[in-house]
């Protein structure tokens, strides 16, 4: 049996379906039973809880084979992060309490830092955090999710996909979600291990690439195109981040233009990524007309 968090997600689902598809059995520590009915259909046990609730982590670990952990994704978090640290406080001592015998826990690329880094600074903290569980532990290292693209789907029409990175032909560590969940997966079934490791999971893409690969599924040329850094905080605005709290999310699009969150880290290993944005967008393109 092995504990996956965050199963209604992509990461989370992703870990899942590659689990249940080698007949691994999964366990879900779940908010909300009906956003997740269709897990129990395949088989998933759920566990009522979430990952405020130590308890509840805890009891969700017991007996498990492995856990993924994850932190929950807030685009506009405190000052200090104490939504992340909380959350890494209740990991710790539901895993120090119950400890399993591997641990797998997605981070980013740029977390072997400790500042500059906006949103990432939650993952920094999350690793450093866990530096001290005695259990077998690896953290997933991603790059840029290509599912964060997807808005290209509808704004891509005119043929420009605005983006963040600036140049457009910088390559960066960009991986798709489900070559995170069958990471993840391998870990958790693999061979053990003994201490921690550090795996860098991606490959390196350009926007541009992307964007070249966008316009093949949308068949149409389609150009990335950089948004001009004083109008980050507006376009990030448009995306549902609250004025006057884009920030962090700047300040991470900052750290990536600025080159040091790429491939590389002393001490770690690389897997690289073997779906390409296309397939996701294809995918997805596929998912809305089906």
């Amino acid at each position: 049996m092995f504990l996956v968090m965050g199963i209604t997600g992509k990461v989370g689902g992703a870990t899942a379906r590659h689990l249940l598809d080698h007949g691994q059995p999964v366990r879900a520590l779940v908010r909300d039973r009906a956003k997740a009915a269709s897990w129990a259909k395949h088989g998933v046990e759920l566990v009522d809880g979430d990952w405020n609730d130590a308890a509840a982590i805890e009891r969700a670990l017991d007996g498990v084979n492995g856990a993924f952990v994850m932190l929950p994704a807030v685009w506009a978090p405190s000052p200090d992060f104490r939504e992340a640290r909380g959350v890494i406080a209740n990991y710790v001592e539901a895993l120090t309490k119950a400890p399993p015998p591997r641990v797998i826990a997605l981070s980013s690329m740029g977390a072997n830092r400790t500042s500059g880094l906006g949103m990432i600074t939650a993952l920094s903290l999350l690793e450093q955090g866990f530096r001290d569980l005695a259990s077998p532990l690896a953290f997933v290292r991603a790059g840029g999710f290509f599912e964060n693209f997807l808005y290209g789907l509808h704004v891509a029409q005119g043929g420009t996909l605005p983006v963040y990175y600036n140049p457009t032909g910088r390559k960066s560590t960009m991986v798709a979600t489900n070559d995170i969940g069958a990471e993840v997966a391998t870990l958790l079934t693999g061979p053990a291990w003994s201490g921690h490791r550090i795996i860098e999971l991606g490959s390196m893409f350009s926007a541009d690439e992307v964007a070249a690969q966008l316009g093949d599924v949308m068949h149409c040329d389609v150009k990335a195109f950089a948004i001009p850094r004083a109008e980050w905080s507006a376009a990030f605005e448009q995306f549902g981040v609250p004025k006057g709290q884009t920030g962090p999310a700047e300040a991470m699009f900052e750290a990536v233009n600025a080159g040091w969150m790429d491939l590389g880290a002393a001490g770690t290993e690389h897997v690289a990524g073997t779906t390409p944005p296309r397939d996701v967008f294809a995918a997805a393109r596929q998912a809305v007309t089906a």
